[in-house]
């Protein structure tokens, strides 16, 4: 049992120093795309990617890194899964809200003006 609190506690301490690596190299990439303005777009974000890359690398090793990376594949499975309508649906849909959004207008402008008029009749 004091074995296993042992094995966490190690795997939570290299947790948080790979955390730390993935922080550094995210803040070195933002200091050096400032420090070094002067040198070739191009090369600095060839150099942020390969940073943000290496860090990416790093956090999965982790085990919230594990755990965001199954989030992100079954994302992507459940994205899948979804049947997305038409053209010709997404058309009728559209018209058939601005029809409605034209009705329930028109509804409330004349409820408007009815009691406009029932106040303007009172106060006279």
């Amino acid at each position: 049992m004091a074995n296993m609190s042992a094995e966490k506690s190690v795997g939570t301490t290299l947790d948080w120093l790979k955390w730390s690596i993935v922080v550094a190299l995210l803040a070195a990439g933002v200091v050096g795309n400032w420090y070094f303005q002067e040198v070739s777009l191009l090369i600095r974000v060839a150099a942020i990617l390969a940073a943000a890359t290496a860090a990416g690398l790093i956090a999965v090793q982790t085990e919230r890194g594990q755990g965001i990376w199954t989030l992100i594949k079954e994302a992507r499975t459940e994205i899948r899964r979804v049947v997305w309508p038409t053209n010709q649906e997404t058309t009728q849909t559209t018209l058939v809200v601005l029809l409605i959004v034209l009705i329930f207008a028109l509804i409330l402008w004349g409820l408007d003006s009815l009691l406009s008029w029932i106040v303007s009749s009172i106060i006279g």
